[in-house]
């Protein structure tokens, strides 16, 4: 599997990045047309992981040491855009005061943690089947920044997987549990599989999966509404 992950890592890499980014084009065309609050979040998450995407790959081409900023921006990008999935869930569960006003707190809390622990990670570069991208340093970066990393990954999907289980029982629209539950799934692949250091390639199906099964539950709910 490992010879498989190597050979198809920069391809790959290059594809998600380029349908994550029409994607973003699509929910930017959609927001324009409906100014749906939950399309406009799930264009600002999908930029974010498109702009990951696309640096990464880019690594085979540029040392990323030597433009530093461009990666740490991937960070930052990270920390404050992935909260917005707290938001996703006050929005698809129609949330109003004062509960709504709980998780979008949550949500900036999330976002001002989320850029402390960016800022805070110590980059160093790694190269892997031919990329090179700037990574956590383990032993270097402090050890509360490499919690809230942990909280962002799985602590934003995990409550995103239970409220689409709601929405999936009271509105009859499954997507959002979907998107939670395989973004949630590939995560986990990479560690269960023996192939730990290509998670950040294993995750990048699961963030397009989910950032696509999103889309999908918005339109739908949208539809309902009109």
């Amino acid at each position: 599997m490992t010879q498989i992950l190597e050979a198809s890592c920069l391809p790959a890499i290059w594809v998600i990045a380029v349908l994550e980014l029409a994607l973003f084009g699509f929910m930017v065309f959609r927001f324009v047309k409906t100014r749906s609050i939950l399309t406009l979040l799930t264009a600002s998450i999908t930029f974010g992981l498109f702009y990951d995407a696309f640096i990464i790959a880019f690594g085979c081409a540029m040392n990323p040491a030597t433009v530093p900023f461009i990666s740490r921006l991937r960070f930052i990008s990270h920390g404050l855009l992935i909260p917005l999935l707290f938001a996703v869930c006050s929005e698809a569960l129609g949330l109003k005061k004062p509960w709504n006003i709980v998780f979008y707190s949550i949500t900036g809390v999330l976002m001002i943690a989320g850029l402390a622990e960016a800022i805070a990670t110590k980059l160093d570069v790694v190269t892997i089947a031919g990329i090179a991208r700037m990574a956590s340093v383990k032993g270097e970066t402090p050890k509360w920044a490499e919690t809230i990393s942990q909280v962002l990954s799985f602590g934003t999907v995990i409550p995103m997987m239970i409220v689409g289980i709601i929405c999936w029982i009271k509105q009859k629209n499954p997507f959002l549990f979907l998107a939670g539950f395989l973004m949630f799934a590939f995560s986990a692949l990479g560690p269960a599989t023996g192939n730990a250091q290509y998670i950040f390639y294993i995750s990048m199906y699961g963030e397009i999966l989910m950032v696509g099964f999103m889309l999908l539950y918005a339109i739908k709910k949208e539809k309902k509404l009109l």
